[in-house]
């Protein structure tokens, strides 16, 4: 008796449907279990668990071969989410199983020895395939309920062992679909951070660059002694930025799905991802890719931070895969078995310390480095992926006495409220374009239409690139976070004051930085 059972393959952010045919037939003397569709490994394996898991419950196949396609034929299928289809295609094959309409419902699931159904990546974009082509229901573990349920119009039902889906279509237990109120849970969330900015005391020029670089979209680098708060004020930083849409918090919760992030719990991603990968990291790990693909740490950081700590430090090669991502806000990953254009739009920040001592212009150590020690540890940072980091900021530890003194900082949720402000004006002002959201994404015509400074703004500018010898390409990055500085003041306009605070933002611009210090 043939069965089709219908399924999802990941492709990408995307599913791909899958339909699991099953048939078996007398023939030979020695029974056969052969899967045919390009299944990988995982796939492979499944003839195994599948086969354990039926005659651990009782479920005594006759004396005949299997046959298993999963059409299309021509799309690889990995991972184990097929063998739950399998399985309940060989029950229908061997007539254990009756169910009326298949093309209703979709499966997918992973088995264990014991007919145990264990969690699967990837179940919200097969929920969404599921809905997309009209299915009724979806069967998924139950760890990955709540998460497939985001999805409205489809019932989704989260089952952990194989008898429960017997038992449903033999009529024998009844099953309640999961329901989560998606708005509800969302918005919940939306406000509640671990770390927030009235913890930090002092460092009130630093947090005032976080509040300019979140205002703006801007990426930004501290430079510092070591223990001075660089990584401490990074984590803080998703708790200014605006809140995430419904619509970036699914696409964002897509992308931790197929990477298998998602904890059991958590249905939506509500704040927005701070990733900190470590300096060891390989491209492959921080673009995505490999064999069988996986979204890489500049993905995992879309709508959120990505955290650089140490950044010279980090392998020259793999930090040169960022200039694309940052310019253009996806990333190509081409592959001999596979070719994707994801999402991956976030703030850079970085820190590194201003030699390799780590001391340069501290006030309570000595350094030991030379000008020259100290150019060169610069210069493993790339002059084009510094271009594309608009404030540098310096950081200067906090003195005890005054550590001790100090009152706690303004809260986050203050701050948040003018980074909101900001990014509300920049959303009319860019609403004639698709693809430019807030001021960092501005291309040069922009800046001659909106950033453009008076006179006499434009001469203290020119003076000061003479005096300082700021490089070329800080013209530009000056003018923007200007624009961004002139938005958190309400300012029409871009004046003289808001120039001069964006000039302060470009450090390493410097010709004289390794002599004098910052």
């Amino acid at each position: 008796m043939l069965a089709k059972i219908h399924s999802a393959a990941l492709q990408g952010l995307d599913a791909q449907l899958i339909t699991v045919e099953v048939d078996n037939f007398e023939g030979g003397q020695t029974p056969k279990f052969t899967i045919v569709g390009l299944p990988d490994n995982a796939v492979k394996e499944s003839q195994e668990r599948v086969q354990s898991s039926l005659r651990v419950n009782g479920y005594k196949a006759p004396f005949k071969s299997v046959v298993v396609n999963l059409a299309p034929a021509d799309i690889r299928k990995e991972g184990s989410g097929f063998d739950l289809p399998v399985a309940i295609g060989v029950l229908i094959s061997y007539g254990f199983l009756t169910i009326e309409n298949t093309e209703r419902y979709m499966f997918v699931g992973e088995l264990g020895l014991d007919g145990t159904i264990l969690p699967v990546k990837g179940a919200l974009p097969i929920s969404i395939k599921a809905r997309q082509m009209g299915y009724e229901a979806l069967f998924v573990p139950t760890e990955n309920a709540r998460e497939a349920a985001v999805v409205n119009k489809l019932k989704v039902f989260g089952v952990s062992h194989i008898n429960d889906i017997v038992n449903y279509f033999s009529g024998l237990t009844h099953l309640e679909p999961t329901i989560v109120n998606t708005r509800e849970e969302f918005y919940s969330q939306v406000f509640t951070f671990d770390y927030d900015f009235d913890e930090v005391k002092g460092q009130e020029n630093v947090k005032r660059a976080f509040e300019v670089a979140a205002a703006g979209g801007h990426n930004i680098i501290l430079v510092g002694s070591p223990g001075c708060g660089k990584s401490m004020m990074a984590k803080r930083l998703p708790s200014i930025l605006p809140p995430l849409t419904l619509s970036e918090s699914l696409e964002t919760t897509q992308i931790h799905s197929i990477a298998g992030k998602l904890k059991q719990e958590t249905s939506l991603i509500s704040q927005r991802p701070f990733r900190s990968p470590h300096h060891t990291v390989s491209d492959v790990a921080l673009v995505g890719g490999g064999n069988t693909f996986m979204p890489g740490e500049i993905c995992l950081a879309h709508n959120g931070v990505l955290f650089l700590d140490e950044l010279p430090e980090f392998n020259r090669s793999v930090l040169e895969t960022l200039r694309q991502p940052l310019e253009d806000r996806i990333i190509t990953i081409s592959r001999a078995r596979y070719n994707l254009t994801l999402p991956c739009s976030f703030m850079l920040v970085a820190s590194m310390n201003p030699c390799p001592c780590g001391y340069h212009n501290d006030a309570t150590h000595q350094c030991v480095c030379t000008p020259g020690q100290i150019q060169r540890y610069i210069n493993k940072i790339s002059g084009p992926l510094l271009d594309r980091i608009d404030i540098q900021c310096e950081i200067q530890a906090v003195p005890f006495a005054k550590l001790s003194q100090m009152k706690p900082g303004e809260p986050s949720f203050n701050i948040r409220e003018r980074v909101i402000k900001a990014r509300k004006i920049q959303e009319e002002r860019f609403s004639s374009y698709k693809d430019v959201h807030c001021n960092a994404q501005m291309t040069e015509r922009m800046l001659h239409q909106y950033a453009e400074p008076d006179t006499n703004s434009l001469d203290m500018l020119r003076m000061a690139m003479e005096k300082l010898k700021l490089s070329a390409r800080a013209y530009s990055r000056i003018l923007k976070v200007a624009r961004t500085i002139a938005d958190l003041a309400g300012s029409e306009k871009v004046e003289r004051q808001h120039i001069a605070e964006a000039i302060s933002y470009r450090n390493l611009d410097r010709s004289d930085w390794a002599e004098k210090g910052i």
